[in-house]
């Protein structure tokens, strides 16, 4: 009896799987056919019941289960819901996954295919998204697109680049150490020829390029090389990091930048921004020289070390280096206010000199000495502006700082005419 009751728990058992099985393949087509019928969300509800029944031993029917999911959540995607996208690039890689791993490939030649025309339908959402600014959302396609088509790093780059627009450091971190991780270049081959009944430069693949040229309806065939894009992620990867307030690894890569692209002005200038914001000046002038060295018809730099040697108290110095950014820009405003500034400065530092003598005769022969060369810089600091107001004659700071030299040097005519033009 023993023996015969087991034989019956046995035989109830493998029914009970029986039923279960058939379930699931019901579930599964009525999915398909909900799906078939254009109804996507009554064929992710069987496709759900169907779920937590599948036997992972079972590789047929996860792989039937996997590319129905994948196709169903194409549809649903297709419809608006975006978090679909992610379902889909999931189930069609697990149907690869599962096909390879049992050795049978039913389904793995259809499911290239949608993968193929997936990829594009991401790409595709996500430049809509950058146009619409959803950012954030752009960026999680591109990265979709790459994860279906490794091949294609471009995408991943395109996905930091969404990141960042966007705001979104983290991510875009993720991506650019993806990217050196994988030593992405970014180098390309754009293929343009000039179209002889418009006259305008098309860019095209390269085969239909050079049909189009055979067939006489293009001309001028060019190959144009694009430059490498490494400098620019670790550029990008530094801002991100001092962005973030994390200034030592923004430090380390610029410096790498800096090894891979030596003669990048604008990655010495960032660097060099961040030693100032660290309070550290000295570096900061020591950099700015390699740049204007780099650079030496650039006003902003000379700019720049006038404002730090002006902070230091190095008015010589920086007086010379606003002037040479006058020499190359001579419509640089704040380079005149700023060079004023410096005679203004030297002449205020003599005043309490002044005050502190006495009425003694070579005191007061000092203080008339004093105030001579106080008025002299005043009127050094008043022709700087002068000469910049009759290039910009409405500009508020200007006449601001006019009127008040003018009012230090009681000279009454220029400061009514300041407060005229100031409209007070």
């Amino acid at each position: 009896m023993i023996v015969k009751m087991k034989s019956k728990i046995l035989i109830v058992a493998a029914l009970a799987s029986t039923i279960v099985t058939i379930a699931q393949k019901d579930e599964i087509k009525v999915a398909d056919k909900a799906f078939k019928n254009g109804d996507a969300v009554a064929a992710q509800k069987s496709l759900d019941e169907a779920a937590a029944l599948i036997p992972a031993a079972d590789a047929k029917m996860q792989a039937q289960y996997y590319f129905t999911r994948g196709k169903v959540n194409i549809d649903l995607a297709k419809k608006g819901n975006n978090d679909a996208y992610e379902e889909a690039v999931s189930s069609f890689q697990k149907v690869l996954e599962v096909e390879e791993a049992s050795g049978k490939a039913k389904y793995s030649a259809e499911t290239q295919q949608y993968i193929t025309k997936l990829t594009a339908d991401l790409v595709n959402s996500a430049v809509e998204d950058n146009q619409k600014e959803s950012y954030k959302t752009a960026a999680k396609k591109l990265y979709m697109g790459y994860t279906l088509s490794p091949k294609d790093t471009i995408y991943l780059y395109y996905a930091a680049s969404s990141a960042v627009n966007g705001g979104h450091y983290e991510e875009a971190l993720t991506y650019y150490d993806k990217l050196q991780k994988l030593g992405y270049d970014g180098r390309s081959v754009l293929y343009r020829a000039t179209n002889v009944e418009s006259g305008k430069v098309e860019e095209m693949q390269k085969d239909q390029r050079d049909l189009m040229v055979k067939s006489g309806k293009y001309t001028t065939p060019v190959d144009e090389q694009t430059p490498s894009r490494k400098a620019e992620i670790v550029k990008n990867t530094a801002l991100i990091y001092t962005q973030l307030g994390q200034d030592d690894k923004a430090l380390g890569a610029y410096q790498a930048a800096r090894a891979n692209d030596p003669e990048d002005v604008n990655l010495i200038l960032n660097e060099a921004n961040l030693y100032f914001k660290q309070g550290d000046k000295e570096k900061f002038k020591s950099l700015m020289a390699e740049a204007i060295a780099l650079a030496p018809n650039n006003p902003d730099l000379y700019y720049n070390v006038g404002v730090i040697n002006g902070e230091q108290g190095n008015i010589k110095e920086a007086r010379e280096a606003y002037k040479k950014a006058l020499e190359i820009n001579p419509s640089f405003t704040n380079a005149y206010l700023n060079l004023s500034t410096t005679y203004v400065n030297e002449g205020n530092s003599l005043i309490d000199a002044m005050n502190a003598l006495g009425n003694s005769r070579a005191d007061i022969k000092k203080y008339d000495e004093l105030k001579a060369k106080k008025d002299g810089l005043f009127t050094s600091g008043s022709e700087v502006l002068e000469k910049a107001l009759k290039m910009n004659p409405d500009n508020q700071g200007i006449l601001t700082q006019l009127k008040n030299i003018y009012g230090a040097m009681g000279d009454n005519d220029n400061f009514l005419r300041m407060k005229k033009l100031l409209g007070e």
